[in-house]
């Protein structure tokens, strides 16, 4: 064993970098393993050569040696050796050993010797109690071992694999941790992306160079005026799948524009029948159905690729402020006005599926469904956000201490973000991991509904309207606009980032006109 008196020395003191803070031997096997990573076994076995260190630790070549000969006792004594330095891990590792052990006792027939090892040896151990179970359970059916197995190339392999399985348990120094120089490269990029706040892209990232995006990468410019509305445009908001733009307005009516394969917008069908102000729109999952409320008015269900209108619910004493669907495109939910009639859920026939319904439910201002369809998230009058889990119909309520006007959810169904009458927006996660939300501010809100939403890749970015005539964006992980888009003259009252066309943002305001924005280049 004179092999563990090398244990954690260094063979040398060499450094790299310019700090010093790097050492050579370290850098070199880390490079070394990457090598045989990738499949360059000559190359790799070339530095070794050449440079005298192998990724392979002098203590990992005495057990690896041992343990491919079959020599247990040497294997379990080395590993109880350091036990006092690296503690119960040793634990796990000793239990791949033992077991590769007790099953090759099983196939040379020495049944008394395999029970010993299961009963003295592995019971001891501070393992995971069901792995022992389970190992107990296969020695009695002999499930994993064929009963008289000689064959020296199958029992190399199992020994291989065990120390496959070793080598990712075992600590550094020793072992050197599976794809090392791959972990620190991506830490060093994901620390980039992380501080980068323009990055909204899935793209590969060059290593030649510190990365660091530029604000061409968001929409910061006015590419096109949408001028069909004739009066206040309310609400606005892309299709799934990024080809259609909804919008309505003051004027009672809703558009369908088709986003062209060039970035330019041409009107597809104008919705007429409503009486009043279309409040807002939602588009069906399937992209092939446009729901949309006319305020304090009716709720119509319209075919986007003819401009019909399907089907029109309720009557003048249905009064819906909401809407939302779910993925399967055939149901969606309402919530109400009126607080007797609180949420509803309906299919496209016109029939009710279900409702939410209680004594002093107050009036619902908000309402969304995740992607997922998971959670139905509500807004009641005027502070606080119900979160319910559609399948077990466990509930959370959250209470803001100001006003809320709006909610959109992101993409990923993980988070959501509502607008507050205070000048600020308010980003929760679903599942209730957080004390509190992150904060969003600098835009201007005090007397009328403004909108905002997520965008960009992995929804990075979030934008809203403002009553400064403004469009405000924020990086997620900062509190104060990284960008202020002027171009409307009155309040910008909905804003919608195009899901396929990270770069692509839309905004709707009271000067009648929806603003499509670009990347400066």
């Amino acid at each position: 064993m004179g092999v563990h008196q090398n244990f954690l020395m260094e063979n040398s003191s060499e450094v790299l970098g310019s700090k010093g803070l790097i050492k050579k031997n370290d850098f070199l096997r880390i490079i070394v393993q990457c090598l045989y990573s990738l499949g360059y076994n000559k190359t790799a076995s070339c530095l070794e050569s050449e440079s005298g260190v192998s990724y392979k630790s002098p203590e990992f070549q005495f057990l690896e040696s041992h343990l491919l000969n079959g020599n247990w006792d040497n294997c379990i004594t080395f590993l109880n050796s350091i036990r006092d330095t690296f503690g119960e891990t040793m634990d796990s590792a000793l239990f791949l050993v033992l077991k590769q052990y007790l099953f090759e006792c099983l196939s040379r027939g020495e049944d008394a010797l395999a029970l010993d090892i299961l009963k003295k040896r592995i019971s001891a151990l501070k393992v995971d109690r069901s792995k022992v179970h389970s190992l107990a359970i296969n020695v009695v059916l002999l499930n994993d071992v064929e009963s008289g197995v000689r064959d020296g190339n199958v029992v190399h392999d199992l020994r291989r694999k065990c120390l496959t399985d070793l080598e990712k348990l075992l600590p550094p120094p020793i072992s050197v941790p599976e794809r090392r120089l791959e972990h620190l490269v991506e830490t060093t990029v994901t620390a980039w992306v992380d501080s980068c706040l323009y990055h909204g892209s899935s793209n590969p990232i060059s290593l030649y160079e510190d990365h660091k995006c530029g604000r061409d990468q968001i929409p910061t410019v006015t590419t096109q005026i949408l001028a069909g509305h004739r009066n206040e445009v309310w609400f606005v908001q892309f299709s799934n799948n990024g080809e259609y733009l909804a919008s309505s307005s003051n004027d009672c009516t809703a558009i369908i524009w088709k986003v062209l394969e060039d970035g330019e917008f041409t009107m597809k069908h104008i919705l007429c029948g409503h009486m009043c102000a279309i409040s807002l729109v939602a588009w069906s999952p399937d992209d092939t159905k446009l729901l949309t409320i006319g305020n304090t008015e009716v709720l119509k269900l319209w075919d986007v690729e003819t401009g019909t209108c399907k089907h029109t619910f309720g009557n003048p004493d249905f009064v819906v402020s909401s809407c939302a669907w779910f993925p399967n495109s055939n149901h969606f939910v309402c919530g109400y006005s009126d607080p007797e009639k609180g949420i509803c859920m309906w299919d496209c026939d016109g029939n009710e599926i279900k409702a939410w319904r209680g004594m002093g439910m107050p009036k619902v201002v908000d309402i969304a469904v995740t992607p997922d369809g998971e959670y139905l998230i509500s807004v009641f009058m005027d502070k606080e956000i119900r979160i319910l889990h559609m399948e077990t119909n466990a509930e959370r309520v959250i209470s803001e201490e100001h006003s809320i006007t709006s909610l959109s959810v992101s993409g990923d169904s993980k988070f959501f973000i509502v607008n507050l009458n205070s000048q600020e927006i308010h980003m929760w996660d679903v599942a209730g991991k957080w004390d509190k939300p992150l904060s969003f501010m600098g835009h201007k809100q005090c007397k009328y509904v403004i909108r905002s939403c997520f965008g960009g890749f992995n929804s990075t970015f979030i934008a809203s309207g403002s009553e400064n005539a403004q469009v405000y964006i924020w990086n997620s992980r900062n509190s104060r606009p990284i960008e202020v888009l002027s171009g409307h003259s009155l309040t910008v009252n909905c804003v919608s980032w195009n899901p396929e066309r990270p770069h692509m943002l839309a905004s709707a305001s009271d000067d009648f006109s929806i603003r499509i924005w670009g990347p400066s280049s």
